[in-house]
């Protein structure tokens, strides 16, 4: 893909993510729906989409550190270090969000966010500015697309806006790895593989 096609798909997502839509892209593992993660209607209609439970809280991907800190309460000074290293993606639980992210957390106040790094969707949300929501797109409880031919027709009519196929090249086509930060700055790997 040439820089200004990719240039003109970048755009034409952010014009549909500063409405307030849900758009279908490829994430740096597996293809997801999402949209602005600060607008708590657009936030609704994913879960409306995905079949989920209201219950069961959704992810934030960021495109750097620094959006990191303003997604989260506090984050310990290994952090950095470790998302800087660590070379397969990596989701952490945040014990508690900011107050502009509390519609996206669960019972307990946690969050989780993921640094993404050399792929579209990084680009994206450098371009836009600002953190997506994520979740896999698919309904709840079938099985996650690991490229675009996975999406069912139902979960492609159901959002605003897809990205093309060719935009998933970068992707790791596997869940990321899960770790949980605590309040004292101790990580617990939930998920490996």
């Amino acid at each position: 893909m040439n820089i200004e096609t990719r240039q003109n798909i970048i755009e034409q997502a952010i014009s549909f993510l500063q409405k307030g839509s849900v758009i279908l892209y490829p994430a740096d593992t597996i293809w997801g729906i999402g949209c602005d993660a600060q607008n708590e209607e657009a936030v609704k209609q994913v879960y409306q989409i995905k079949g989920r439970s209201f219950n069961k809280p959704l992810i934030v991907l960021v495109s750097n550190i620094p959006q990191l800190y303003d997604v989260v309460a506090s984050v310990h000074p290994r952090i950095d270090t470790l998302l800087t290293l660590h070379e397969r993606p990596l989701t952490i639980i945040y014990p508690k969000a900011r107050k502009e992210y509390s519609h996206l957390t669960a019972p307990d106040g946690s969050l989780g966010v993921r640094v993404v790094k050399n792929c579209f969707c990084h680009d994206l949300i450098e371009a836009y500015g600002k953190p997506l929501v994520s979740t896999s797109a698919n309904i709840s409880n079938a099985p996650s697309p690991i490229n675009f031919g996975s999406i069912s027709s139902e979960i492609i009519s159901m959002v605003d806006y897809a990205l093309p196929a060719f935009t998933e090249k970068g992707m790791t086509r596997t869940a990321s790895v899960i770790a949980k930060y605590d309040e004292n700055g101790e990580l617990d790997f939930l998920r490996t593989v």
